[in-house]
């Protein structure tokens, strides 16, 4: 039997990164999506170090084709997807008496637009066990107005997680959001790594009392 696959989209240096290291670790193999060649390139060394195979492909998300294209590599190349992981966000600084409508609808393109776009190119690869991921944030609750798109990208994507895993519960296939409940530092429980592993603490649940969000505080 061909080792587990987790693709992950937005790959780059922080929570990303640490989410791929943590499902490597974990037996996976990893496909990386991320907008720039040099990270991913970073990223490969630690990952083969722990025994994962690895493949990485540079796309812009919001481009759609070429997601769905990136995405229906991985799947062919490995013949499954069984976990899918989104990451990507824009952080914009602009309130939203700044904020323009076409601003707010190219960041939400990204930040849950994206997110429909990798899920229906990763479905056939998917079957019952499969889980899709979605790194979440207190911002879908408490937005800064100051960052006004970021709370609308995180509630948007949050509320789109819980229609695919209604839509996908019947074939098996769950979706979680994760959503982290404080600033990502370089220390104590809100380290990229400890989110990994609220991460995958999440997706490796029974699916008995599955819930399509999962808070962590820490």
């Amino acid at each position: 039997m061909s080792r587990p696959v987790i693709v992950v989209v937005g790959a780059g240096p922080g929570v990303s990164g640490s989410v791929a290291r943590r499902f490597a670790g974990e037996g996976y193999d990893v496909g990386l999506l991320g907008a720039e060649q040099a990270v991913l390139d970073d990223l490969v060394p630690g990952l083969e170090a722990l025994g994962a195979a690895v493949g990485h492909t540079v796309a812009d998300v919001t481009d759609e084709q070429a997601a769905r294209d990136a995405v229906r590599r991985f799947g062919e190349h490995t013949g499954r997807i069984d976990v899918l992981h989104f990451n990507p966000s824009a952080y914009r600084e602009q309130d939203p008496l700044s904020l323009s409508v076409p601003e707010l609808l190219e960041d939400v393109a990204l930040g849950v637009g994206a997110l429909l776009t990798v899920v229906q190119a990763a479905r056939p690869y998917m079957s019952a066990g499969g889980r899709i991921s979605v790194t979440g944030s207190m911002a879908a609750d408490e937005p800064w107005e100051g960052a006004a798109s970021l709370g609308v990208q995180k509630a948007g994507v949050r509320n789109l997680v819980h229609s695919l895993d209604k839509t996908l519960a019947d074939d098996g296939i769950r979706a979680v959001s994760v959503t982290v409940r404080g600033a990502l530092a370089r220390e104590g429980a809100f380290t990229p790594d400890r989110v990994a592993d609220a991460l995958w603490a999440a997706v490796a649940r029974d699916e008995s009392g599955w819930t399509s969000e999962v808070p962590y505080s820490g």
